[in-house]
């Protein structure tokens, strides 16, 4: 699995959302509350950018005309017609069996483990002759 480095943690704020690409594939990354989560951008009706579309909540009822919001900020609604995606999974709300957007796994790694290696520089003994500088290979 190749693993790309999109962004600083900083750069995308809990409530935030960021369009990268990987690859030459659009990716939606989302900051949910401290945790990232990232989905393919394109919306599967007709392409719209999801990146740019509404943060939504899920509206659930027990019965007709009583309902309660929850998980709010988790769904993202497409700017074109308005079908709705769980940020966390890419399962379509419109059609949850049939149309989904595809998840990447996205986490936070300190930087230092991303430049860490077994990094070696070559050197050289250097000596001074006469106003010269000499290096010996």
């Amino acid at each position: 699995m190749d693993r790309h480095v999109v962004a600083k943690v900083a750069d995308v704020q809990p409530g935030d959302r960021k369009l990268v690409t990987v690859k030459g594939r659009p990716i939606a990354l989302f900051n949910l509350k401290g945790e990232f989560f990232a989905i393919g951008d394109k919306c599967p009706h007709e392409a719209g950018s999801l990146c740019s579309g509404r943060l939504v909540g899920l509206a659930e009822a027990d019965v007709p005309g009583e309902y309660r919001l929850s998980r709010s900020g988790e769904f993202i609604k497409c700017p074109w017609h308005g079908w709705e995606f769980d940020i966390r999974t890419g399962q379509s709300w419109c059609d949850p069996t049939g149309t989904r957007v595809r998840a990447y796994d996205a986490k936070v790694e300190p930087g230092a483990e991303l430049n860490k290696g077994p990094y070696v520089a070559e050197t050289f003994k250097v000596t001074v002759e006469d106003d010269y500088v000499v290096i010996n290979l």
